[in-house]
């Protein structure tokens, strides 16, 4: 874990010398990436948007036929909910429970209007899962409790990662809830100079096997390292697309 902190390390120092970034060069980075995101942040979740058709609803409004109404528009809630994930994480005001709950109002506004927002009171399981959530009368006070800890921890990727765990564990609204503790995360990576990361189809059985390992173990070093290596990942591909010399591996 030590290399890999210090490769990290080393490729922030890299992107920290390039800035400020023209602000063209920036939008073109940003709006890549937030469709990168918000593809991978739903395919995971089982939906059947290609990173092309998730491309065409977004910038150009496109029906994709054959494929499911509820997944054009959760293109367009979450790539809508990343853009106010975006400026939320450039003022000052302090992330907390509010935050969360708007986060997720925003990711299922036209999907599922009626969860919009609103902890589950019902019993919530992944299938083929051991975890057992909290109960239901509960989430009020934990969900309290992670506000006031992630508006008390500096911004740190350790803290991101932390309280992406954190609000899974909880798994406080009726879905999208993993959607919801990725951009969680993002904030607060963007909030401490990092980009934010996407979560790959590719890493979803590693990631819910590290969450689960987490949450019945106590252990979070697997999804720590997993989500710092993806962190190394896309500091090289922001420096690579900037044109950067390579800083080593990751």
């Amino acid at each position: 874990m030590d290399d890999l902190l210090a490769t990290i390390a080393e490729k922030k120092r890299a992107l920290d010398e390039m800035r400020p970034l023209s602000a063209g060069a920036l939008a073109q980075l940003q709006k890549y990436y937030d469709i990168e995101l918000t593809y991978t942040s739903n395919a995971i979740e089982g939906n059947t948007l290609t990173h092309r058709e998730t491309a065409e609803v977004i910038e150009h409004g496109v029906t994709v036929g054959g494929k499911p109404l509820r997944d054009h528009l959760e293109a367009q809630d979450h790539y809508e909910a990343l853009q106010w994930m975006r400026a939320t994480a450039t003022a000052s005001s302090p992330v907390g429970e509010t935050v969360v709950r708007e986060l997720h109002r925003r990711i299922v506004a036209r999907s599922q209007p009626l969860i919009a927002g609103v902890y589950s009171p019902y019993p919530r399981r992944i299938a083929g899962s051991p975890v057992i959530f909290p109960n239901p009368l509960k989430i009020p006070d934990l969900m309290r409790d992670l506000g006031e800890w992630i508006a008390a921890t500096p911004a740190t990727p350790e803290a991101a990662f932390i309280a992406h765990f954190r609000l899974t564990a909880i798994h406080p609204f009726g879905d999208g809830n993993g959607r919801t503790a990725r951009l969680l995360m993002n904030l607060l990576l963007l909030r401490c100079g990092y980009p934010p990361v996407a979560v790959r189809p590719e890493d979803r059985k590693s990631c819910l096997d590290a969450l689960e390992h987490a949450s019945m173990l106590e252990d979070l070093e697997p999804f720590q390292r997993l989500m710092h290596e993806r962190l190394a990942a896309t500091l090289s591909d922001y420096l690579e697309a900037l044109g950067a010399p390579a800083t080593g591996p990751g």
